[in-house]
């Protein structure tokens, strides 16, 4: 599934436009023909990472397996947001950083998260060239 993202999850202008790095975290719940439901938004640094991501998992309908014996699994599945950085110091480029890290809407849930039983899958990393 780790190259499945990798192909299918597309980084949008106004995130390199941002510049925006960091984590975001999802649960979703996949059923025994392998539809995904209930996509939830655990974590953000920053809610212009959660589009991309959606659109992705919505691509994955279909594709999940999930343990024998059950009707629907839950599965946990953090985004790793990081860009390629130019070799040589670039002020605008410093400054494209700064001002998103300063200026971050991050999504954070406001109570308890119910886990149930679910499985944590590796982090999938999205690179993306932030001088495009």
């Amino acid at each position: 599934m780790e190259q499945f993202f990798k192909d299918s999850l597309t980084v949008s202008p106004a995130i390199i436009k941002k510049g925006a790095i960091g984590t975001a975290v999802f649960k979703f719940t996949a059923s025994e023909n392998g539809s995904i439901s209930k996509i939830i938004v655990y974590y953000a640094d920053d809610a212009i990472l959660a589009y991309p991501v959606i659109d992705a998992l919505r691509k994955s309908d279909r594709k999940w397996a999930i343990p024998k014996d059950e009707k629907t699994h839950d599965f946990i599945i953090p985004f790793i947001f990081s860009a390629d950085l130019p070799a040589t110091d670039n002020e605008y480029l410093q400054k494209i950083l700064y001002d998103n890290y300063r200026g971050r809407n991050p999504i954070i849930p406001n109570d308890q998260v119910p886990l149930d039983i679910a499985t944590l899958l590796p982090p999938i990393t999205v690179k993306y060239d932030i001088t495009k």
